[in-house]
């Protein structure tokens, strides 16, 4: 095994193993010391705790050494214990665990439901592999990389090499030939030409907010390229991602509109785009737009394609946003927004696959220095022994002669002030909640420190149904997009996940597993920030932070328990994953093992 797929082993064993102890079974801890001892083991173990997991559907018991036991869920493991028939233990391969908890979670469920999941756990266990070997890939590919250390946007995009921190398949990506993974992969640094069509005029819909039409913007986007295309006079450039030219090519309705003369080809022109790190979404440094089109590719837990609602959704967020004025109040916040989309229509189809967003682009070349997802901020170490925080948070320190502890308060101060507190501000102002989990939100650290905030992703707009009317005299449009409207409860859930489970704890994690700054200081510093802030509030955001102080548990998108009941999340009735409920980090709980009424029993106990 080379290192770069040993690497990628060990990471898909802690996201999976992560996923399966937060979201199916917290298994049994136990202080790793006494546990040894019990078990003539000493030695053998080097983390301060152990988690023990009862298989049931292979009817033996495996210990997992636990080397960062984190408050916030994101734990990190060493070697897997497996316990033979005469009670001994050995180690085995840590992917060898993966497949028995895939074969534990379907025994299970078997059990419950008395229905046959097979198919699902072949697709599991596919989607599995697949993470594991493109992970591999990526990190084969990229070893001793410089551009992983750059800090301009599309580097930082395409450097998150290990994918989603809570995801059990981070890498998976079904529809995208290994061949074609250099071509149009981030992580690969893939670039490419869009493919084009001609289009009769009459058959477009477009919708800006600009001072542009979405055409005069492909004109824009077009450039001195113009030529090559030879459009007639009544004929419109439409865009598609290569895989989606491929797709369409054996799409009945494209075969005939082009039989009739409305849609020709016109193939691969114009400027270069390369990936961000959402794949989809595609970027070109000279351009003041970005293009987010439909890929027919699973990525994580869907299949990528632009929906007509969502492109609608897109425009009436912008203006909402901009009517509100919100972002003026918040210096330190921004939104990068999605003002513009095309598409073909075609008689009989909601979505032709031609549908494209038009987002802006506020890091163009030569405004892109400095410029992070926190996914790839806080993404574990790649390659070398730090992360990219750390890197941060140290050359601050040296440069300013301070202590890295203070430094790391005054970062998260800074990362509060123009993050967390406004997110739940516009939504106690204007019950506008944002998916803003770690890979949609983006950082300014050109300074060193957090001095801006973006948030990104059209998809991902909640509009609270107690505050209906309040948005629709701020946006009247907003009631052409009914389904952005929920119930504040299921906003609760759902903005609570990504703001505080993904996003922020995602932060604490880091601070503390690079040895800066220990979960239990942020996490309290985190609790009284959230009091402060709930006394200046009296709306939506108020009861959203009474939840986050009181409750025991908190709703958790369970993305194992999506991908184990192949559930594709933006097709599912409300875009609606599976959730799950989890403890809640502001309660801040650590293993007590209760020795003497049961060995494997485990409670909780509040710091």
């Amino acid at each position: 095994m080379n290192q770069a797929t040993h690497i990628a082993e060990i990471a898909s064993y802690q996201a999976f193993l992560n996923c399966f102890l937060n979201e199916f079974d917290n298994g049994h801890w136990h202080a790793a010391k006494q546990w040894q001892h019990d078990h003539r083991l000493q030695g053998l173990m080097h983390g301060e705790w152990l988690v023990e997991l009862k298989l049931t559907s292979q009817r033996c018991a495996v210990v997992i050494d636990v080397s960062f036991y984190s408050l916030t869920g994101h734990h990190h493991f060493l070697q897997v214990w497996q316990q033979n028939d005469d009670s001994s233990w050995r180690p085995i391969p840590m992917f060898s665990l993966l497949v028995m908890l895939v074969r534990e979670i379907y025994h299970r469920t078997n059990d419950s439901s008395n229905v046959s999941n097979a198919s699902q756990e072949i697709e599991l266990l596919a989607r599995l592999v697949s993470s594991y070997q493109l992970m591999s890939l990526f990190l084969d590919s990229r070893w001793q990389d410089a551009f992983l250390s750059s800090s301009r946007f599309i580097d930082t995009e395409q450097s998150l090499l290990y994918g989603h921190w809570s995801h059990p398949t981070p890498k998976s990506r079904q529809g995208m030939h290994e061949w074609q993974q250099p071509l149009y992969s981030p992580e690969l640094q893939g670039n490419f030409q869009l493919v084009w069509y001609a289009a009769s005029e009459t058959l477009i819909e477009q919708d800006s907010v600009t001072s542009q039409t979405a055409l005069q913007m492909m004109h824009d986007i077009i450039g001195d390229s113009g030529e090559e295309f030879m459009l007639k006079a009544d004929e419109v450039a439409l865009p598609l991602h290569p895989l989606q030219a491929d797709k369409l090519e054996h799409d009945n309705h494209i075969q005939s509109a082009i039989l009739q003369g409305k849609l020709r080809k016109i193939g691969p022109a114009g400027p270069v785009f390369t990936p961000t790190s959402s794949v989809r979404t595609l970027y070109q440094p000279k351009l003041p737009w970005m293009l987010k089109v439909s890929l027919p590719v699973k990525i994580t837990n869907s299949q990528r394609l632009n929906q007509k609602h969502e492109l609608k959704a897109g425009v009436v967020a912008a203006k909402l946003l901009a009517n509100s004025q919100f972002c003026k109040q918040f210096p330190g916040f921004h939104i990068i927004t999605d003002p513009a989309y095309i598409t073909l229509n075609l008689a009989g189809l909601e979505e032709s696959g031609f549908e494209t967003v038009i987002r802006s682009n506020p890091f163009p070349e030569g405004q892109d220095e400095g410029i992070y997802s926190i996914a790839t901020l806080m993404q574990d170490p790649v390659f070398s022994s730090v992360s990219a925080l750390r890197r941060l948070i140290e050359g601050l320190a040296l440069s300013e002669g301070r202590n890295s502890k203070a430094v790391c308060r005054d970062w998260f101060s800074l990362y509060w002030q123009n993050a967390i507190e406004p997110l739940i501000r516009l939504f106690d102002l204007h019950g506008i909640a944002l998916e803003a989990h770690q890979q949609n939100s983006v950082l300014d650290v050109s300074s060193g420190y957090p001095r801006r905030y973006f948030y990104r992703d059209n998809q991902g707009f909640y509009l609270a149904e107690s505050y209906r009317q309040h948005i629709l005299d701020l946006e009247p449009m907003a009631k052409e997009t009914e389904e952005l409207f929920y119930d504040e409860t299921m906003i609760q859930d759902r903005f609570g996940y990504y703001l505080i489970l993904n996003q922020l704890a995602g932060v604490i994690h880091r601070f503390a597993a690079d040895g800066l700054i220990a979960e239990t200081v942020l996490l309290e510093e985190s609790r009284q920030r959230l009091r402060s802030l709930q006394q200046q509030l009296d709306g939506a955001g108020a009861r959203l932070i009474h939840r986050f102080l009181n409750a025991e548990f908190l709703p958790c998108k369970s993305n194992l328990l999506t991908r184990v009941h192949d559930v594709d999340e933006l097709t599912a009735e409300m875009e609606q994953a599976v959730y799950t409920q989890v403890r809640n980090p502001f309660l801040a709980q650590y293993p007590v093992i209760e020795e003497e009424t049961d060995a494997n029993s485990t409670r909780f106990a509040q710091v």
